[in-house]
């Protein structure tokens, strides 16, 4: 039986430590933790069940430093963008497959952009996937002669300098949500407006050129609003105290359109039958029973997806000659939405 090397409360294993449990020199646990070769089967056996029986860890983020790689992707997110949580969980289902580790920093009413971006700068991170950033796109190009940068989920117009861009096409996204409202019977559609939030100019824009292609130009209604349920419940304030009353909403996203659910119920207001509302986005608590929102679904595998590919590819020097990448949306029809009511 290997001899025993109890761990004191509170240090971190170390290889001395798996050496002294296992029997072996600390060169030959190296070894077996790289994965080279120079240790038989048993002896590689032992030291890996040595480890496990300590709890230790190999620190692969020391190992890459000392190589001069840090294989660290950095990514910045916004506390406030429920959406973005679906985008971080798809950056590391593609990046630790490809060998790569992602380190995240949020942007919080308390915390900016800069804040975030310096802290990844500061762990070494070796190209930054930036989640609906707002930065100027001079500061964006200049982070872009540093590192390889990606900007997720925000247009720039051109020139973007060396930043790639993977992002939905919003503006089609916002045109299917009318399209869909219109096919029903509605004519009073009202948009809930993302405020200075990236995709929400898209949007706009994507609402007003559909109800203006269906000849409703006088019913057109953008109100102000912004990323969370208070927002979206301010709004559906706002129209409910209005002389007239739209029949159809689409809301800047997902947690917007639950603040209009919740006004309107809170009102005796019944929803599909009186007013139907749309989200964008397609979060998880779009899809939840008691939800059932219809809305726009932003493909988050692709858009993670396209991102890892392109920082990654800048990393390694791989032609990437596309700088802007649109994933398309698609309508998903929920319960939220239904014929619009005749006229009384």
């Amino acid at each position: 039986m290997a001899p025993s090397s109890p761990v004191p409360d509170g240090k971190r294993p170390t290889l001395a430590d798996v050496a002294a449990r296992a029997g072996v020199s600390t060169a030959l646990v190296s070894i077996v933790m790289r994965g080279v070769k120079g240790a038989s089967d048993a002896t590689r056996e032992r030291v890996l069940e040595a480890a496990r029986d300590i709890g230790y860890r190999p620190d692969t983020r020391a190992r890459l430093l000392r190589s001069n790689r840090s294989r660290l992707l950095g990514v910045q997110f916004g506390l406030q963008h429920p959406f973005h949580a679906d985008l971080v969980e798809g950056i590391y289902a593609a990046a630790e497959p490809a060998g790569y580790q992602v380190a995240l920093s949020a942007v919080a009413p308390s915390r900016s952009e800069q804040h975030a971006v310096d802290a990844l700068l500061g762990d070494r991170c070796e190209a930054l996937i930036l989640l609906g950033p707002q930065a100027a796109a001079a500061r964006l190009k200049a982070l872009a002669d540093q590192l390889p940068v990606v900007c997720v989920a925000r247009r720039l117009q051109a020139p973007s300098g060396n930043v790639d861009v993977v992002r939905t096409a919003d503006d089609e996204g916002a045109r299917q949500a009318v399209d869909h409202l219109v096919a029903l019977g509605h004519r009073d559609i009202a948009h809930i407006d993302g405020g200075k939030a990236p995709g929400a100019a898209d949007r706009r824009r994507g609402y007003r050129t559909a109800m203006k292609r269906h000849g409703l130009d006088h019913h057109i209604r953008v109100l102000p609003g912004g990323l969370t349920e208070e927002d979206g419940a301010a709004a559906a304030s706002r129209l409910l105290g209005s002389q007239h009353r739209p029949t159809a909403v689409l809301a800047f996203n997902d947690y917007a359109a639950t603040g209009v659910l919740d006004t309107l119920l809170r009102s005796g207001v019944t929803v599909p039958e009186e007013i139907s509302v749309v989200g964008f986005d397609d979060t998880r608590l779009a899809s939840l029973a008691h939800v059932n929102l219809t809305t726009v679904r932003q493909d988050a595998t692709s858009l993670t997806e396209h991102a890892v590919t392109r920082a990654i590819a800048r990393l390694e020097g791989k032609r990437t000659p596309d700088r802007d990448t649109v994933v398309p949306p698609h309508l998903i029809v929920r319960a939220t939405t239904a014929a619009a009511p005749l006229p009384s």
